[in-house]
């Protein structure tokens, strides 16, 4: 009998002592981590953490221990010792493996696939950086120094003018630039100091305006070090690599990560003449933890690039100068950037916070090129030169509060936005042998000032989510032509709103369907709207999604999407010419597929495949393509990483043939590379190699149609001209961490 009595009073005793605790699980960045999995090991009673990372579980008795997880960080258990502890948890990064995700309505798949894709394959070189996001090809055709062109989703993006690209909320993008609108020269990026990427198809984030049409991206770099790292890299083609990458943090104070990054890198390529191509990147990031509510993150870089070109070649001249070698040699240029980032954080209470970003960039740019030969100046050819030196002041503020109410929990997000441009003699001038100024074409300041304000909603209830947004912008342009016989500066000004709205569906926890809608403009460039009265100033474009993500087996994940975009103006400033080319209506559809899977913990094999139809609209058939919009691409690879410190990858870039012309009469040669790479990390110590181009083929980088004419030629040739592609190129690479 006492033993039962004893017994009656232990569960009335659990019962009674039994609470409820409540907490906050947050990131390394001191950010929610939504979703997270809460769970008591003694009755298996468990929730998950809501928009604001914030948890409440009931049944909890003392000595309780309770477990924490989310798919990408490392799990912890709490003991549950009083009642009155307020718990503020943060979770360390780690290892994605497929069998950790489920698919839920919190969950961005789609940066899971890229994290996952990062963490068994990381980038070592600029040029890999934007190949890390699915359905997107880049090619360079200038020497390296050059921002890349960019192909995604039926664009021909040049170098930046639909897509919009930012590092840590700093964008990239060049509006109003010397070469062409949206230039994005990434270049400054150490791709070592990449922790994530983020980044998006379609206009439907009300968080991204001016250039989001096609897409958005934003790189998010390391809070951290976990180790300092010295590494070289030894290549073909006169090819040297030195970085360091040092964490300052000697006192391991948690309150404090300050680190450093360094990079020096030197090319030749394989081109008949020397592109002398170097580069300097210095970065530093410093975070503090100034008080239980307050963080600051301090980012300072700086990079410098020099090189020179042989441009593009046509396939008249292959014979007489062979694919790598040059009508023009004496192309190139130079430029510079520095940037200086703030980021502030303060949380107001349990249910809100405030992210802030004041940012400066110092920026300069000069480049040779010359496009069509000896069209134009039969005498002195026709090269032309490209600068500018500009100032980029901002501010990014973004206010975030979640809730529950009667079922429905979510975030209401509100946001202002200011961005503004002083651009110091923009100018366009016919040059010779890169000393001799014949002709300035257009010379004059630019100031473009950008506004915003944002508001978006995430509803969830049960199975469905519902996203919502509407943005505001507001421009306003000067321009003060230098060419002119008297001072004036001329202005305009304009405004656009931008709706989004997805639905989400949870069918189960491997299967959600979603549907996503949403408006996004680009801007055109000062100069054109001042030249065309305002006309056609901020050119809409309005998409639609229809997808899922698959998890059909618990390691294998898939996502499959059909996709609209109708585009209002493409009205382009070409800056290589220093016309304009407004080329009517457009309209893109296409199906995107990825697909990634992981049969064993060290195995990873990935696919993003996509199927594109660009077409001019109003134009008569057959005369309709775009020019070089790209059909169908392909990219796909088997990655292994094994716990011995063995690790390697086999992996293919395809891209079809393509018009490069409106009657789709002259066809841009598509191409398939294979690349191989190769390494060993044992203790403190990574030896590895990486191999481009496989199988030396012969491909072409780059491709345009264009009208030109050599020196020894009577009338113009339109044809293809290209960049050769690279051939078989081999690299090594010594680190050591310490």
């Amino acid at each position: 009998m006492k033993y039962f009595i004893v017994l009656v009073f232990l569960c009335v005793n659990n019962y009674i002592s039994a609470q409820v605790v409540s907490g906050i699980i947050r990131d390394s960045d001191y950010l929610p981590v939504i979703d997270a999995n809460v769970i008591n090991l003694r009755n298996k009673v468990h929730v998950h953490t809501d928009y604001n990372g914030r948890f409440e579980i009931s049944e909890v008795a003392l000595s309780d221990t309770l477990s924490i997880s989310h798919v990408g960080y490392k799990a912890r258990t709490i003991i549950i010792s009083s009642f009155e502890d307020k718990f503020d948890l943060i979770l360390d990064d780690k290892s994605i493996s497929l069998s950790e995700v489920v698919i839920s309505p919190e969950l961005n798949a789609l940066n899971i696939i890229t994290k996952l894709d990062l963490q068994t394959n990381p980038v070592t070189s600029s040029q890999e950086v934007l190949t890390q996001v699915p359905g997107l090809f880049i090619g360079q055709h200038a020497g390296g120094g050059k921002a890349e062109q960019i192909f995604l989703r039926g664009f021909d993006i040049d170098h930046g003018t639909d897509i919009a690209i930012t590092v840590d909320g700093l964008p990239v993008n060049m509006v109003s630039h010397a070469h062409g609108q949206g230039y994005a020269d990434l270049h400054f990026l150490i791709p070592e100091t990449i922790d994530n990427i983020d980044f998006g198809k379609g206009p439907y984030r009300a968080r991204i305006g001016n250039l989001n049409t096609a897409g958005y991206i934003d790189f998010r770099t390391k809070e951290n070090l976990d180790n300092s790292t010295l590494k070289m890299e030894y290549g073909q083609f006169g090819m040297r690599r030195l970085l360091g990458m040092i964490d300052l943090n000697n006192s391991e104070n948690e309150k404090l990560s300050p680190y450093v990054a360094a990079e020096y890198i030197s090319m030749d390529g394989p081109f008949d003449s020397p592109q002398n191509f170097s580069r300097i990147n210095v970065f530093s990031k410093l975070k503090s933890k100034i008080s239980e509510t307050e963080n600051v993150t301090l980012t300072l870089s700086h990079f410098t690039s020099r090189w020179d070109a042989s441009g593009q070649i046509p396939e008249r001249a292959v014979d007489t100068i062979s694919r790598f070698g040059a009508i023009d040699d004496t192309e190139g240029g130079t430029t510079s950037r520095t940037n200086a980032l703030v980021r502030y954080q303060k949380f107001l209470d349990n249910d809100s916070y405030i992210i802030s970003n004041l940012f400066y960039t110092r920026y300069n740019f000069e480049l040779y090129s010359n496009f069509t030969f000896f069209l134009e100046d039969p005498i002195n050819g026709d090269q032309i030169r490209q600068k500018e030196t500009r100032d980029i002041f901002g501010l990014q503020s973004e206010y975030h509060h979640g809730f529950d109410y009667k079922g429905w929990d979510g975030e209401i997000t509100a946001g202002v936005q200011w961005r503004s441009d002083i651009i110091y003699d923009n100018e366009l001038s016919r040059t010779a042998n890169r000393q001799i100024t014949l002709e300035s074409i257009q010379l004059g300041d630019i100031t473009e000032t950008n506004t915003a304000a944002y508001v978006s909603s995430h509803l969830s209830s049960g199975p469905w989510t519902i996203h919502t947004g509407v943005r505001f912008d507001h421009f306003e342009f000067q321009y003060v032509d230098a060419l002119l016989p008297t001072y004036s500066t001329q202005s305009n000004t304009k405004s656009t709103i931008s709706p989004k709205l997805s639905l989400l569906y949870n069918y189960t926890n491997n299967l959600q369907l979603y549907i996503k809608s949403g408006k996004g403009f680009h801007s055109n460039d000062t100069r054109v709207i001042v030249a065309e009265n305002g006309e056609k100033i901020l050119p809409a474009a309005y998409g639609s999604d229809f997808g899922l993500i698959w998890k059909p087996r618990r390691n294998i994940i898939i996502n499959a999407a059909y996709w609209y975009l109708f585009s209002e103006q493409e009205f382009v400033y070409v800056g290589d010419a220093g016309i304009v080319e407004p080329s009517g209506q457009a309209t893109r559809n296409g199906v995107d597929l990825s697909i990634r899977y992981q049969p064993l913990s060290w195995l990873l094999w990935n696919m993003d495949a996509n199927l594109t139809d660009a077409r001019a609209s109003g134009e008569a058939a057959g005369n309709d393509y775009i020019p070089l919009a790209p059909r169908a691409t392909l990219v796909s690879g088997l990655q292994l990483n094994s716990s011995s410190g063995l690790y390697g990858g086999l992996h293919a870039r395809y891209i079809g043939n393509r018009p490069a012309n409106e009657d789709n009469s002259i066809i841009a040669e598509g191409y398939t590379i294979f690349s191989l790479n190769a390494g060993f990390q044992k203790r403190q110590f990574d030896i590895g190699i990486q191999i481009e181009n496989l199988l030396n083929s012969e491909w072409n980088e780059t491709q345009f149609a264009t009208e030109t004419r050599l020196a020894n030629e009577n009338s113009p040739v339109e044809e293809i001209h290209f960049t050769p592609g690279t051939p078989f190129f081999i690299k090594c690479s010594l680190a050591y961490k310490f």
